[in-house]
């Protein structure tokens, strides 16, 4: 299969900011052998702020955007040498891909970024994406979140699996934190007024915009003919569970079927 996995910031660092190696570790071993197994794989990744503020020894993420776009510059840095190491060690190759919103929305540069990214895939590559946070403030507001990202990319590439990993089991008839009756939805055949109003309210899903932006992404994605799994990246051995078919987090099932021309 052809799969896109998002992970987030709060799976690749501690609170401090600082790599959790962990789970860092586990996730690119995982992705690898994956690979191995004959998958091709594409990694949307979170982290470069965080990571710039514990590279910068900051005491707090900052809510400046020259503060935040110098976090990502210098921590993208630092990523991306942890994941080309840890990668390099399972004999893997590595590639960074830095979005902005225009190079998505812009036909000519998408096509670009299209024919780029099946190239990596066919020379057995691993693309690493993020979005371009260093450049301007346009780009951190437009995509907006990585989910998106990852959703676009699913789309571009013609996926046949994205996963986002965060720290959330899946999607809950309630918010789990505050109703212990809740209770995962294993399987969402069609995405609903009903379950996006499931992320909207103060008894949400997850109580913020984090589960709004996934099945925004989730919606997206169906369309075009890619299933979903929201799952929780603290073990990344879900993943293979997740590659099988395994009933984990929520899957969200494809509207029709994908689109095989390239």
């Amino acid at each position: 299969m052809r799969i896109v996995v998002k992970v987030g910031t709060s799976t690749l660092t501690h609170a401090t900011g600082r790599l959790n190696i962990r789970h860092t570790e586990g996730l690119v071993k995982v992705l690898s052998d994956l690979k191995n197994a004959g998958h091709e794989v594409i990694l949307v990744s979170s982290g470069a702020i965080g990571m710039g503020v514990g590279k910068l020894s900051l005491p707090a993420r900052p809510q400046d955007m020259p503060s935040k776009q110098a976090c990502a510059a210098v921590g993208q840095c630092e990523l991306m040498y942890t994941y080309d190491r840890l990668f390099t060690a399972y004999n893997h190759t590595v590639a960074q891909i830095l979005l902005t919103a225009v190079d998505v929305e812009h036909t000519e540069r998408r096509k670009n970024f299209e024919a780029t990214l099946f190239r990596l895939l066919e020379l057995g590559a691993l693309p690493i994406i993020n979005e371009n946070d260093t450049i301007s403030t346009a780009e951190i507001r437009s995509i907006g979140d990585n989910d998106t990202l990852a959703a676009i990319v699913s789309c571009c590439v013609r996926a046949d699996l994205l996963v986002l990993l965060s720290d959330i089991d899946g999607l809950y008839t309630a918010n789990p934190h505050t109703h212990p009756d809740a209770q995962l939805i294993p399987l969402v055949r069609e995405i609903t007024p009903e379950v996006m109003a499931l992320a909207e309210g103060a008894g949400s899903a997850l109580g913020t915009g984090g589960m709004q932006t996934k099945l925004r992404a989730a919606r997206m994605v169906t369309a075009d003919g890619v299933e979903m799994v929201i799952a929780n990246g603290a073990k990344p051995e879900i993943l293979y569970q997740i590659a099988a078919g395994d009933p984990v987090g929520t899957r969200f099932m494809a509207r029709q079927a994908p689109d095989q021309t390239e």
